[in-house]
C-alpha cells in the first residue's frame, strides 16, 4: 500500500521502500481471495488442497518471507526497469 508520495529527491533516481511485511502473492494465485486459500491450505497439512498448493508455489516461497534490503537492492536496479515502458 502507498501511503505518500513525496517529491523527488534530486540526488535519488529510484523508488525506495521504508517497510513492508510478508511476501507477496505468487503469479495466478486467484487475487486475494485465491492467495488467502493458498495461505490457509499451507498453513494446514490436513486441507484438501495442501498438497496440490504446495507442489504449485514457487520454490523458495516463504509467505511471510519479506527483505526490505533485498527489495530495495533490487530497486536500485536498472535491470529491474528494463521491460517497463516510458
Amino acid at each position: 500500500m502507498v501511503e505518500k508520495i513525496l517529491p523527488r529527491a534530486r540526488d535519488l533516481a529510484h523508488p525506495v521502500c521504508l517497510a513492508g511485511q510478508r511476501a507477496c502473492p505468487p503469479e495466478d494465485c486467484g487475487g486475494p481471495g485465491g492467495y488467502r486459500e493458498l495461505l490457509q491450505a499451507l498453513s494446514d497439512p490436513d486441507h484438501p488442497e495442501h498438497e496440490s498448493w504446495t507442489e504449485w508455489v514457487p520454490d523458495g516461497f516463504a509467505a511471510e518471507g519479506f527483505d526490505l534490503k533485498e527489495l530495495n537492492r533490487r530497486l536500485r536496479s536498472p535491470d529491474t526497469y528494463a521491460d517497463w515502458e516510458d
